[in-house]
């Protein structure tokens, strides 16, 4: 069963390097989106089971993103991906409904680690 998978990042550069290193045994659909409110869109759209989203986003922002999700009641696993490493960011970002923070630049095996953590990956 495909995961669909949403990376979110207004850098095209970390959105590659992102898909880059997720496993490449995964069996995923990947959707990427520039901005938060495109992230959104497409969440609205369709399913969306897992999210890797950075925080640091021009107009809309990663916190404002998790608020929506949580606001609208909107179910996905997500993941912060941010080269914004401050205890307090980690913490609110985990306060808000985000399983995980993964710092950047992406390790691919703390990736592995976390999908496995939560069964989503064997």
């Amino acid at each position: 069963m495909s995961v669909s998978v949403l990376v979110v990042d207004n850098s095209p550069m970390a959105r590659k390097m992102l898909v880059r290193a997720l496993p490449p045994d995964w069996d995923i659909t990947i959707t990427q989106a520039s901005s938060g409110a495109e992230a959104l869109l497409h969440y609205r759209q369709g399913k969306v089971d897992v999210m890797f989203l950075d925080l640091t986003m021009p107009e809309m922002d990663g916190y404002q993103v998790l608020e929506a999700l949580r606001r609208e009641d909107l179910n996905c696993l997500v993941i912060v991906v941010s080269a914004d490493i401050q205890e307090a960011a980690q913490a609110r970002v985990l306060a808000m409904g985000a399983i995980s923070f993964i710092k950047k630049p992406v390790d691919p095996e703390r990736i592995r680690a976390v999908l496995k953590e939560y069964g989503l990956l064997v």
